[in-house]
């Protein structure tokens, strides 16, 4: 794994983790990296700093916040969004797409909904005037 700090063409600066330099490569030819505040594709690697790991004394550690909390405002709007849709909508899963169009055409009870949808499904729900639009976050996957 490989972490890169990014830079969209609005000159906001997000890290992002990837398998390879390759893979954040073809992940970027296919459209598939967005700015995680503005949602802007138009997304390169920044300048970055190599870590260099040093071995310090417990005492001579700086502080850190725990990592689940938000450090920057746009990620605590994040997490707020995230945790109203997720109390406020039903997860359907892998079953999105499928269960949007029943809602859409009536078959189904009109409700609020998230889950998840291959690429291809997704913009078939578009272009067939199927209302939907992606989370800026990977929904929890929930289990049983």
């Amino acid at each position: 794994m490989i972490q890169f700090t990014l830079k969209c063409d609005r000159d906001h600066r997000f890290d992002s983790w990837f398998q390879s330099a390759a893979a954040f490569d073809k992940l970027k030819a296919s459209g598939m990296v967005s700015c995680a505040v503005c949602g802007s594709t138009s997304v390169d690697k920044a300048l970055m700093a190599p870590r260099v790991a040093v071995s310090r004394a417990p005492q001579d550690r700086p502080e850190t916040g725990a990592l689940s909390t938000p450090s920057h405002p746009a990620e605590q709007a994040l997490a707020e969004l995230k945790k109203r849709i997720e109390s406020q909508s039903e997860y359907v899963g892998m079953n999105f797409a499928a269960e949007a169009r029943r809602i859409h055409a009536g078959d189904s009870p009109e409700r609020p909904i998230y889950g998840e949808a291959r690429p291809d499904d997704a913009r078939k729900l578009i272009e067939d005037g199927v209302p939907v639009a992606p989370l800026p976050f990977v929904p929890g996957r929930k289990s049983n």
